[in-house]
This record gives C-alpha cells, sequence and structure tokens, in this order.
C-alpha cells in the first residue's frame, strides 16, 4: 500500500512537472527530430526515401507541430533528389512564427531560416544559369553574324579585286591602243 502511494506521488510529481514546464517535453521532441534526421541523413538512398515517405503520411495523418517540424526538417537535411528547401521553409514558417519562443518554435525558426536562405540561393543559383544560358545562345547567335559578317567581307574583297583586275585589263589594253595608234 505504501509503495502505491509512494508511486502514484512521483507521477504525480513528474506530470506536475510536466505541466510546469511543458517545454521539457518540446525539447525532448527536438532532440528525437534532430536525432531522425541525423539518422536519416546517414541511411541509404533507399531506406532515406522510405523514412521521409513515413514523415508525409505522419503529417498528413496527423498535422501537429512535432510531425510538421520532424517532415520539415527530412526536408532540409536529407540530400537531392528528395531535399525541398523551399517546401521545408515553408513548413517551418507558422511554427517559427509562433510565441511564446518555446524549443520547438526556437528549433523551426532556426532551421526555418537556414532552409530558407539555402532555398534562395538555389533560386537565384538557377535564374542566373538561366541567364548564363541565354548569354551563351546570344553569344553563339553573335559569333554567327560575325562568321557571315566575315564572309560577306570575304566575298566582297574578292568582287573587288575582281573589278580591280578588270578595270587594269581595260586600262592595259586602252594604253596599248594608245601607243599602236602614234
Amino acid at each position: 500500500m505504501m509503495r502505491r502511494a509512494a508511486l502514484a506521488l512521483v507521477l504525480l510529481l513528474v506530470a506536475g512537472c510536466a505541466a510546469l514546464r511543458p517545454e521539457a517535453d518540446e525539447a525532448l521532441q527536438v532532440s528525437d527530430i534532430v536525432a531522425f534526421a541525423v539518422g536519416a541523413a546517414r541511411a541509404t538512398s533507399e531506406e532515406q526515401r522510405r523514412q521521409l515517405n513515413h514523415a508525409q503520411q505522419t503529417f498528413a495523418a496527423l498535422k501537429d507541430d512535432a510531425s510538421r517540424a520532424r517532415l520539415a526538417t527530412m526536408l532540409a537535411t536529407l540530400p537531392p533528389p528528395l531535399r525541398d528547401e523551399a517546401r521545408a521553409a515553408s513548413l517551418f514558417e507558422p511554427l517559427a512564427a509562433r510565441r511564446p519562443e518555446t524549443p520547438l518554435v526556437q528549433f523551426a525558426a532556426m532551421a526555418g531560416a537556414g532552409a530558407a536562405e539555402r532555398a534562395r540561393v538555389a533560386r537565384e543559383l538557377r535564374e542566373a544559369e538561366r541567364r548564363g544560358e541565354q548569354a551563351e545562345e546570344r553569344a553563339k547567335a553573335l559569333r554567327q553574324q560575325a562568321e557571315q559578317a566575315e564572309e560577306r567581307a570575304n566575298t566582297l574583297r574578292q568582287q573587288v579585286e575582281a573589278l580591280k583586275s578588270i578595270e587594269r585589263g581595260i586600262l592595259e589594253r586602252e594604253e596599248r591602243r594608245r601607243t599602236t595608234k602614234r
């Protein structure tokens, strides 16, 4: 009987501590999320795909903060082609905007900012590559135009040389005619 009372008291104290410090539970959730992401990052690509699918299914079914953060963390940390920084940032955003700042909110703000920055850099890189491709296409077109202009110039030089040759021939004939008439 005494044992049961002591056990009940311990359970009440633990429950009371959890009620007084809900962030302790969130800190454990954050730790679990990070451990899950680290484990997934070290897994085979097939296992990563399976864990990502599981995180997506869990979030679709529960829509709670922990499953949202787990999915966002997976999308931010897995290697391409599974990584989706933009989606990770959008999943972290509602958590990061919450008040008060609990451990999960702080984690979402930090991880979401990193994911958003990486998504921005990736977007800018794609845009720069697109502009580079356009510049290459313009340069190619300009090279072709320059080659065509060079060909026209060569043709014109040849025509000028031919005309000069004809003119020389005419002048030589006229000179011979003049010398023979004298």
